[in-house]
């Protein structure tokens, strides 16, 4: 079945940078668009950005275009999500989700 195991998150300083990790497994990864949702304390979910398969086109919310970099290595399943300049904003439970499944996801927290 799927699995989609996230790792990287922590605690950053404003203005601080992190990468995230996504380990997927039990479906044909490199077939399959990746995206990167995120969740904020007391808010919905958001889209961050995403992937299509062969890792050339990729898309971000406003939120966080020009500041994230989404990446992809099909020979080892696994999806990353490069952030820059955090603000507490970004602060949330990072998730990778392939179709309608999600990881456990990743806590980031943004805070002086």
């Amino acid at each position: 079945q799927v699995r989609l195991v996230e790792s990287g998150g922590g605690l950053v300083q404003p203005g601080g940078s992190l990468t995230l990790s996504c380990q997927a497994s039990g479906f044909t990864f490199s077939n399959v668009t990746m995206r990167w949702i995120r969740k904020p304390p007391e808010k919905g979910f958001e889209w961050v950005s995403s992937i299509m398969g062969d890792g050339v086109a990729t898309f971000y919310s406003n939120t966080v275009k020009g500041r994230a970099t989404i990446s992809r290595d099909n020979a080892k399943d696994m999806l990353y999500l490069q952030m820059n300049d955090l603000t507490p904003e970004d602060t949330a439970v990072y998730y990778c989700a392939q179709g309608d499944q999600m990881g456990q996801g990743t806590q980031v927290i943004v805070t002086s």
